[in-house]
Parts: C-alpha cells; sequence; structure tokens
C-alpha cells in the first residue's frame, strides 16, 4: 500500500514542479508579460524655460597695446585697478621718436619760412611787372606822338615781358614752397602720432584683468600689454539647447545663479541671441545681463542660465518620459488591447519639470506609458499598471 502512495506520489510531485516553474516562468520570469506605468494625458498651464550654462564676460573688453614694435619703458596700473578714460597706462620706449620730432619740427618751420619767403619774391615781381607794364603802355604812347623811337617802345615791351615770367616763376616757387611745407607738417605731425601712440592710454572708464607684459619686455605690434573691461557690460554668455531655444528673444526674463553665490537667484534678462549657433554641440548662444549687477563678480566664473519664456494656458500636455522618437516621428505608447501601440504625435513646448505640450495625436484622458522595464515593439503584449 505505502509502496503504492509513494509510485503514485513521486511523478505527481514532479508534475507539481513543472507547473510551478512554468507559472513563474510566464507570470514573473522571463515570459512574463511586463507591466508598464502609465498616465493620462491632461490639460493646464505650462510655464516652459530653457536653461544653459555660461560664464560671465564683458561685452566691452579691450586689449591695449601698441601700434608698433618696440620696448615696455613702464606699467603703471595693475591687475584689479580701476581707470579713467584717458588715464596713461603704460608707456613704450621711444627710443629715437623724440630727436626725430624736433627735427621734423624744426624742417616745418624751415619750410613755413621758405613760403613766406617766396611770398614775398611773389610780392616783389608783382610789382616789378606793374611797373613795366606801365611804362611799356606810356612807350607806346609816346612814339604814336613822335617823341620816341619804335626801338625804345619795344625794349620797354621786352621789359614787361621779361617781368611777366619773373612773376610766373616766382608763383611757381610759391606753390611748390607751399607744398614743401605742407610735407613737412604732415611728416612732424605723424612722428608726433607715433609718439603719442607709444603712451597706452584707456579708452574707457574701466577695471584691468589682465598685465601681459613688464617694463624691459618687447612687444609687437598688437600685441597686449594690459586688458581693461568696462564692468558695466558684464553679462552672462550661456549656451542652451537648439531643440528647445526656438523662441528665445531679447526682453525675456532670466535667473542667473552664480557658482560661487549657490542658492542666490539673480533676476536679469535676455540682451542678444547670436544668430551664429555652434554647429557641432547644436547649441545657441544666449547673452542675458543683469538686472542689479552683485558687488562683486568675476569674469569668468561659471553661471546657471534659465530664461523664461511666456506662459501656454490651458493645453494639453503629457509627461516628457512618455514621449519617445522613433523612425524620425514623435510619439507616444498606448496600451491598446493588451498590446503596446505607437501613436505619433505634434509636440510643442517642453517644459523644465518634464511636461511637454501635445498639439495633436491625443485628447485629454488618453492613457499613455511613461514607463516600461523593457524595450516596447509595436504590438508587444504588456499590462498596464497603476496610473502614475
Amino acid at each position: 500500500m505505502k509502496a503504492g502512495f509513494k509510485r503514485y506520489l513521486v511523478p505527481a510531485g514532479v508534475v507539481a514542479g513543472l507547473f510551478a516553474v512554468a507559472w513563474i516562468a510566464v507570470t514573473q520570469g522571463p515570459m512574463a508579460v511586463p507591466v508598464v506605468k502609465t498616465s493620462e494625458a491632461s490639460m493646464g498651464d505650462l510655464h516652459p524655460s530653457v536653461f544653459g550654462i555660461g560664464t560671465v564676460e564683458a561685452r566691452l573688453s579691450y586689449a591695449i597695446g601698441p601700434t608698433q614694435a618696440g620696448r615696455v619703458l613702464s606699467v603703471r596700473v595693475d591687475h584689479g585697478d580701476s581707470v579713467k578714460a584717458g588715464q596713461m597706462l603704460a608707456e613704450i620706449d621711444p627710443v629715437d621718436l623724440d630727436e626725430r620730432m624736433k627735427s621734423a619740427g624744426l624742417a616745418a618751420q624751415r619750410a613755413r619760412l621758405n613760403a613766406e619767403s617766396a611770398e614775398a619774391q611773389v610780392r616783389e615781381a608783382a610789382s616789378r611787372y606793374k611797373q613795366a607794364q606801365s611804362n611799356a603802355q606810356r612807350y607806346q604812347e609816346l612814339v604814336a606822338k613822335h617823341f620816341v623811337s619804335q626801338e625804345a617802345a619795344e625794349s620797354r615791351r621786352n621789359d614787361a615781358d621779361i617781368a611777366l615770367a619773373a612773376l610766373d616763376a616766382s608763383k611757381s616757387n610759391l606753390e611748390a614752397s607751399r607744398r614743401d611745407m605742407a610735407k613737412a607738417g604732415s611728416e612732424h605731425e605723424g612722428v608726433a602720432l607715433q609718439r603719442a601712440n607709444l603712451k597706452l592710454v584707456s579708452p574707457v572708464d574701466g577695471i584691468v584683468i589682465s598685465r601681459d607684459a613688464e617694463p624691459g619686455n618687447t612687444v609687437v605690434a598688437g600685441q597686449s600689454v594690459l586688458r581693461v573691461i568696462d564692468p558695466a557690460s558684464l553679462w552672462v554668455r550661456a549656451r542652451m539647447d537648439q531643440s528647445s531655444s526656438r523662441d528665445l528673444q531679447p526682453g525675456l526674463p532670466a535667473e542667473i545663479v552664480l557658482r560661487s553665490r549657490q542658492g542666490v537667484v539673480l533676476k536679469g534678462q535676455v540682451a542678444r541671441v547670436d544668430i551664429q549657433s555652434d554647429s557641432l554641440t547644436e547649441e545657441r548662444l544666449v547673452n542675458v545681463v543683469f538686472d542689479q549687477k552683485p558687488s562683486e563678480i568675476f569674469v569668468g566664473e561659471l553661471a546657471e542660465v534659465t530664461v523664461k519664456m511666456a506662459s501656454l494656458n490651458n493645453v494639453l500636455f503629457v509627461p516628457s518620459a512618455a514621449v519617445r522618437r522613433i523612425q524620425n516621428k514623435s510619439g507616444v505608447w498606448r496600451v491598446e488591447s493588451g498590446k503596446a501601440r505607437f501613436s505619433p504625435v505634434t509636440i510643442g513646448v517642453q517644459t523644465l519639470d518634464g511636461r511637454t505640450q501635445i498639439l495633436n495625436g491625443l485628447k485629454a484622458g488618453d492613457a499613455v506609458i511613461v514607463y516600461s522595464p523593457v524595450d516596447l515593439e509595436d504590438g508587444k503584449k504588456v499590462k498596464a499598471g497603476k496610473a502614475a
């Protein structure tokens, strides 16, 4: 009796074990139907914004250096100093420019005196010609009265012609002297300008942020000796994703959080959106100014920028986690008759709190899949869990 019972008990246990394994495989194992989490499309207000990381920079920054190569003679300011417009910051060694300027000045003075002498010669020649012309006319009248010979009258006419030629020559000499005077003056001004350019002055009221050369250093034309910024032009140049920056425009309000002031939100607004974008990172450069600059701010400091876009009232939206892009089409996964179905939708703005506007393809109350433990395929069996 016991032997027969045992003979039936063993197969029954094997069958029960196989059944248990099959049940686990179907309900909880790899053959189990995945349980997905869903959420409903809802109507409500959206407050979109765009986030980006940037650095504090000066819109007006000046690299101050010489227009010709030379040796730095002196540097009168240092990093962090405040300077005034027109203040001399540094000077390049003039070498022989002072002597050249003095020589050019003397040459200009000599040319001016030559021009004055030429003017006197013109006046003298004009007077001689006037006298000779008068004598020639008088002798011509005397010839008509037979008081003098024709040869004497012709001699006086020849004297008048000679005086006229002398007058023309003196006028040409005067013109040449005036040109020499203008040339000498221009050369003197050019040397004086070169000398003035050796004095490096600040173009604005600003702050020195870099001292790039020291006395005795040799610099080339255009090389920076000092860098000065206009503190009133400080802004944040932030990089923002092109996909979410479609409606960015100057004047939009923004919030700025400096790395050195975590938790302190500074108000600002978009001043400019650069036309040139970064094609590699797919980002746009957005320049944000402070409504009120903090008392202490550092150029080059990292900052987090959030630009507030225009609010959208009473629009349809779903959790951003539900939106997928398959074969270049945006859409959502839905559960229909126990199977996953991909439904194309047209999306609008996306908010930083994880909500995406739906322009068409869904209606309020439609359930969409926001989480699946496995990759979904169209027609795959799924089980909808509790709506999130």
